[in-house]
């Protein structure tokens, strides 16, 4: 048993290294900056510019159309004030245009606590302590192949880890998702009956980015308790 015993063991440590690996990587790539957003997508820059005219459009044409429909007010059909619909869309034309610049206003902010949450103090934390600790445990609580069940439990972490991982990827996705289809979503304000689809994306918007908070503070939690579980694994 001395092989089998040598050889999951030596998985368990690589599998261990890998999380340590993804740890102090992936989690400080994924924020509230497009930088690496840009870096995998780079044609979301370069179509920014047609979603731009896009929303430019649906403007001009939704104003176009409310003032049509107020030469069907004898008939029935309900109409947008001339002056203030007018107002509005030359408002939400000039936010189109400067959409980039708002968003990016928004994600400094939402990137303030990012960093904060990230750059704050944890206890001492390496992966791959993780395996040796469990084996010292383990081998005193059972008897048998212990590497084989520090094995499991060692996936049964990795697994739960990487999902946490894949979440907060999806999160920053989405998030850079919004961010490049922004012009869009403030051509839908430009009108009382297409506001709501502007509301929507705006509290989307906002929740992705406390969302994107939330699981930096969940992994940063759960790397803290791995620390604090290796600086003193037998405590209760």
């Amino acid at each position: 048993m001395g092989i089998l015993d040598g050889i999951v063991e030596w998985i368990a440590e690589q599998v261990m290294n890998g999380l340590n690996l993804i740890n102090s990587s992936v989690l400080g790539a994924m924020g509230c900056d497009m930088t690496v957003f840009l870096r995998y997508f780079p044609a979301a820059q370069t179509m920014y510019s047609i979603f731009v005219a896009l929303a430019v459009g649906l403007i001009l044409l939704i104003w176009v159309w409310n003032l049509f429909k107020n030469y069907g007010l004898g008939l029935g059909l309900e109409a947008e004030d001339p002056i203030k619909l007018t107002f509005r869309s030359v408002l939400f034309i000039l936010l189109a245009l400067y959409a980039d610049d708002i968003v990016e206003i928004v994600l400094n902010i939402g990137g303030t606590p990012y960093d904060w949450i990230l750059s704050s103090e944890l206890p001492s934390l390496d992966f791959a302590n993780f395996n040796s600790v469990l084996l010292t445990i383990i081998g005193v609580c059972a008897s048998g192949s212990v590497v084989l069940i520090v094995l499991i439990l060692v996936l049964i972490l990795a697994w739960n880890y990487i999902k946490l991982l894949f979440e907060a990827a999806e999160r920053y996705v989405l998030l850079g998702v919004l961010v490049f289809t922004a012009p869009v979503a403030f051509a839908m304000g430009a009108s009382q009956s297409t506001s709501s689809i502007f509301k929507s994306w705006c509290r989307m918007f906002g929740g992705q980015v406390f969302l994107l908070l939330m699981n930096a503070w969940c992994l940063r939690l759960f790397t803290s308790m791995v620390g604090a579980f290796i600086s003193n694994p037998l405590s209760i």
